[in-house]
């Protein structure tokens, strides 16, 4: 054979092997590999019967597969799965958070309840989560684009190929349900498969996001027929409601913390109750569950038509203010706060800092007390302990070094122990600041504190960290509750204090007990007040452990910490 036609040869082979239809073939396959790759991923992080994981493992390599194939024009057909490919995306980074589970409903509606600021810090620390899901999607949607430009095509060998083996793992998919069927843990499609179980979930979360926006017609008729119990009394009485964030009750000195993270507060009318728990581990749920007389069993869809305790407190005659440290979230607490008779969003005025400290309320506070009315509540929204850490604090609180770190990981769990020790330091003085300006108003005052939820940092080996995952941790569900109560208060109502120290170590829900707590601290009498949910009560009772989960279900806390 010639030189000549052997070089031909191997030309003519060339431009086969790197010819368009090849192309095209690697981009189908490329793709769904990457579409895959969340289901695949889950099926093994999941609690799930075999046949579930079979199914959900298969249904979108089939489903996706069928899609792929449906047309020669590979290039087209790629970037339709676009926002298949977001989702898989948003899949990709919550597992390297949680370690397990789909993309949530509260986890879409935290999209839209959490403001860019708080954005920008997260994903600014989880930065080999996003190179990796770029490394993953990005390159396929790069790849289809040229493939529209020079018309790739794949080969009609390629597409039959592809159609039958999507067809076969749809098929061996379907049977999966349907041999589960019969036993005690069936396939459900909408809650076991990827992606279903994710689109099913946006379904609730518009929905969710629709009745919000009619939130203030369902909930114009509520009255919470509160009164107050000693009208003729002249002893002013004022309660200040504090509404933590992030912050864990293991953390906390008065609570046996081996660290001093909360000097000030062993002493002088505070109790701290370490047992208490929340109901829920996102925001948006639990601080209206704090604010009202709602818990993991009636939320559902109650919330949409109830106000807040603002409201109980304001038919009882009391004046009402509502200051705030975090932004607008176009959720319940913003119409919580706008209840009151005035509402202040400290960071939402006009020049204020986006590093605004929790000890900047504290002026709103006494400026509120100055008033001097007879009955006066007023709620202070803090900042707390979100992350990131190290920005919640001024740096005279920095006690706990190093404080500082590049990212969030696992390397940086010192650094980050160390700052949140400080954010709770920080709250501490905050709260004995606040009793203070409450001694000083000489009135009958009280103070109610409590966290939304709590935080995971890296805490075992799960290395899971944040909170607000579909299941939570024990940690994200474990909440500091302080009560302090002044000396004219006591003096006047002495069972209050004792009561509180005899409940002390017993289990709180902070999600059920706030509300009935500042009640009975107030004086006020209302058909939803329960005595035996208020700590300050003689006639506490422990309540049953539950948990609102992701579609507003209350399920048994113990089972779902057990996962």
């Amino acid at each position: 054979m010639k030189h000549s036609d052997i070089i031909c040869r191997l030309k003519t082979r060339s431009r086969s092997l790197f010819s368009s239809r090849t192309f095209a073939g690697l981009l189908l396959v490329w793709t769904l590999v990457m579409l895959a790759v969340p289901a695949v991923a889950l099926s093994v992080t999941e609690h799930m019967s075999w046949p579930a994981r079979m199914a959900n493992a298969l249904f979108p390599i089939g489903v996706f597969g069928l899609w792929l194939s449906c047309s020669r024009r590979i290039g087209v057909t790629v970037l339709t799965t676009f926002p298949f490919m977001v989702l898989g995306a948003f899949q990709i980074v919550l597992l390297f958070l949680y370690g397990r589970s789909i993309i949530a409903v509260d986890m879409f509606l935290n999209v839209v309840t959490t403001n860019p600021t708080e954005v920008g810090e997260l994903l600014g620390n989880l930065l080999s989560a996003i190179l990796t899901v770029c490394l993953m999607y990005l390159p396929p949607l790069v790849f289809a684009v040229v493939g529209c430009v020079r018309h790739w095509s794949a080969g009609r060998r390629m597409i039959s190929v592809a159609r039958r083996a999507a067809l076969s793992a749809l098929l061996v998919a379907m049977l999966s349900i349907a041999v589960s069927l019969p036993g005690h843990s069936p396939v459900r499609p909408l809650i076991d498969i990827y992606p279903l179980n994710v689109l099913y979930n946006i379904v609730l979360a518009v929905d969710r996001t629709e009745r919000l926006a009619a939130y203030e017609s369902t909930s114009a008729s509520f009255s919470a027929h509160a009164s107050d119990l000693w009208p003729a009394d002249s002893a002013r009485r004022v309660v200040v409601i504090v509404v933590g964030e992030t912050a864990r009750g293991d953390r906390w000195q008065v609570n046996g913390y081996d660290r001093p993270t909360s000097p000030s507060l062993s002493e002088g009318g505070f109790v701290s109750f370490p047992c208490a728990y929340s109901e829920s581990n996102t925001t948006h749920k639990s601080v209206p569950m704090l604010l009202s007389h709602l818990t993991a069993d009636t939320f559902g869809d109650s919330i949409y038509s109830v106000k807040s305790i603002v409201t109980a407190f304001r038919e009882a005659g009391f004046r009402t203010a509502f200051f705030s440290n975090q932004r607008y979230n176009r959720s319940f607490i913003d119409s919580f706060a706008f209840e009151a008779d005035t509402t202040l969003f400290v960071k939402e005025q006009p020049g204020a800092s986006t590093e605004s400290f929790d000890m900047e309320l504290l002026p709103l506070l006494r400026d509120e007390l100055a008033r001097r009315d007879s009955r006066q509540l007023v709620v202070l929204h803090t900042y707390g302990s979100h992350f990131s850490y190290n920005d919640r604090y001024p740096e005279q609180f920095a006690r706990f070094l190093p404080d500082r770190y590049t990212d969030a990981s696992l390397s940086a769990k010192a650094s980050l122990d160390n700052a949140y020790d400080n954010t709770i330091l920080y709250t501490a003085a905050m709260l004995d600041s606040v009793a203070s300006c409450l001694s000083e108003s000489g009135a009958e005052c009280a103070m109610v504190y409590a966290s939304d939820h709590g935080e995971d940092i890296f805490d075992d080996d799960r290395h899971l960290f944040l909170h607000a995952s579909p299941v939570p941790s024990r940690w994200q569900i474990d909440v500091p509750m302080i009560v302090w109560i002044s000396d004219a208060m006591s003096a006047r109502h002495p069972g209050y204090l004792t009561a509180a120290g005899a409940n002390r170590q017993a289990p709180v829900s902070t999600s059920r007990s706030v509300y009935h707590t500042s009640l009975q601290l107030a004086g006020i009498c209302s058909p939803l007040f329960d005595p035996s949910l208020s700590v300050v009560s003689e006639g506490y009772k422990k309540p049953a452990r539950r948990y609102l989960d992701d579609h507003n279900r209350a399920v048994d806390l113990d089972a779902i910490l057990a996962w």
